[in-house]
């Protein structure tokens, strides 16, 4: 890995770990903050809210600007954002820290996966942008597990100290790192162009694939934490050992992922939903047992991860010619399946329906991913269409 991708990488690890921490310190942000669990779910919807919607916009309306200029303002806005999530006085002022730093987020995803396409030769622009992707796996296996860790000990607002930290070394290696660009010149209906591809019914099949699968996913991780502890009764100190390998069963997917959509995208793709749709019910079912849970959710998250890539690769296949909205839209789909999950989960456990019951949901999620799937392949097999030239700006 080159210094300049490193520093990208290193900032993706940063954004990552800020998402997904909460998910590992929620019921002690709950009571730090006077909420219920279900209520502080939804610093999960306004963060996926925040890159969903945001994240586009502000890739788009900063095109004219260098892009290393963005990336740093976009790191310091990150440090800032952590800094005031330690100091919360509120729920509210919580949400809206968050969802502050899910713009800043969803802009920096976008940004650095097409300049490090231009960091590197041609024949090298996939493995650059997987290098990007790996900082958000990452994130999984250390990232979380150590912020989790560091909350249980110290408090959750330690937590976001420690998240200063780590942006401030990123910001670091971007400034330094990171060469001078220029901004993007200006395109006569280049807009239009990236808008368009987007009605490709392999785009938006795609992202609604997404969506169910950041469904099935999100709605049981969102409230991993109280699951373990409650349902399958696991001390705390335990948990983030099992989000540990949680994060390295998502490592393991994404590069098998990979390799199957080099390999056959879509036979690939519907076979690994209904897998994971079967994987969900048995979360159902051996929630109660610790040894068996631990492994069911090791094999969950790789899996997780292993689909996520092929949806990834044939949303930038089908939108090789206009590549930079699809480049942010693909943070934005997994946000707002995301920002819908956690909305959900609060739901059904506000409802009454206990922490077991959330895969269940997931499975259901997930078949309908299946069958959209397959209608999509089936589709684009009869229309005989070509994939669209690469055209990177």
């Amino acid at each position: 890995m080159s210094l300049p991708l490193f520093a990208l990488f290193l900032a993706a690890f940063a954004f990552g770990t800020t998402e997904f921490v909460i998910a590992g310190i929620l019921p002690d942000v709950a009571q730090g903050l006077g909420v219920s669990i279900p209520f502080a779910g939804y610093l999960v919807s306004g963060y996926a809210l925040g890159i969903a919607v945001g994240g586009p916009f502000l890739t788009m309306a900063t095109r004219r600007v260098s892009r290393r200029t963005i990336l740093i303002a976009l790191t310091i806005a990150f440090c800032f954002g952590q800094i005031a999530c330690a100091l919360a006085p509120s729920f509210a002022a919580m949400l809206a820290f968050r969802v502050a730093t899910a713009i800043a987020h969803g802009a920096y995803f976008g940004i650095a996966m097409v300049v490090a396409v231009g960091l590197v030769p041609p024949a090298f622009r996939g493995r650059a942008v997987s290098v990007i992707l790996a900082g958000l796996t990452v994130s999984n296996i250390i990232g979380v597990p150590a912020g989790a860790a560091i909350g249980g000990l110290w408090g959750w607002r330690t937590t976001f100290w420690a998240m200063t930290l780590v942006g401030v070394l990123a910001l670091i290696a971007i400034w330094a790192l990171i060469p001078q660009t220029k901004a993007e010149p200006q395109q006569p209906g280049h807009l239009g162009r990236e808008v368009r591809v987007l009605g490709r019914q392999q785009v938006w099949t795609s992202l609604i694939i997404m969506l169910a699968l950041m469904i099935g996913q999100m709605v049981p991780f969102t409230y991993i934490t109280p699951l373990l502890r409650e349902v399958t009764g696991l001390d705390g100190m335990i948990i983030p050992w099992v989000l540990l390998l949680n994060g390295v069963g998502a490592t393991l997917g994404v590069f098998i992922g990979g390799r199957l959509s080099d390999w056959k995208l879509m036979p690939a793709l519907i076979v690994m939903l209904a897998i994971q749709a079967a994987i969900l019910v048995i979360l159902y079912l051996v929630s109660p047992y610790p040894v068996l849970m631990t492994v069911t959710i090791f094999v969950w998250g790789a899996l997780n991860f292993a689909i996520g890539a092929p949806i990834q690769a044939r949303i930038l296949m089908w939108t090789a010619d206009a590549p930079t909205l699809a480049s942010s839209l693909i943070p934005s789909g997994f946000n707002i399946g995301i920002a819908i999950a956690a909305v959900i989960g609060a739901g059904l456990l506000e409802g009454g329906y206990g922490y077991r019951s959330l895969p269940v949901l997931g499975a259901v999620a997930l078949a309908l991913a299946c069958l959209v799937a397959i209608f999509s392949a089936a589709h684009e097999k009869r229309s005989g269409a070509a994939l669209p030239q690469a055209a990177f700006t």
